[in-house]
């Protein structure tokens, strides 16, 4: 069953790069802004959602347990 991954909000991320240093295969920080956002793989339609497969779901929850403003969530998808 995938995973949706939120960041929201997002205009609350202040770019530490947390996200990105504990689950590089589904965060990144925005060239635009600077801001985490979903790699475009797993991306929705903003990049500030996305879904991802099972098999990342630990690495998704460690860097939504580890964002220091608790913007990233994950949820199953039924």
């Amino acid at each position: 069953m995938p995973l949706k991954v939120s960041i929201e909000p997002r205009e609350e991320c202040i770019g530490c790069g947390n996200c990105q240093a504990n689950c590089p295969q589904v965060f990144e920080l925005s060239p635009e802004d600077g801001l985490s956002a979903i790699r475009a793989e797993y991306r929705g339609a903003s990049q500030a959602e996305g879904e991802v497969p099972d098999d990342l779901e630990s690495c998704v929850k460690d860097a939504a347990e580890l964002c220091p403003v608790n913007i990233i969530h994950v949820e199953k998808v039924d």
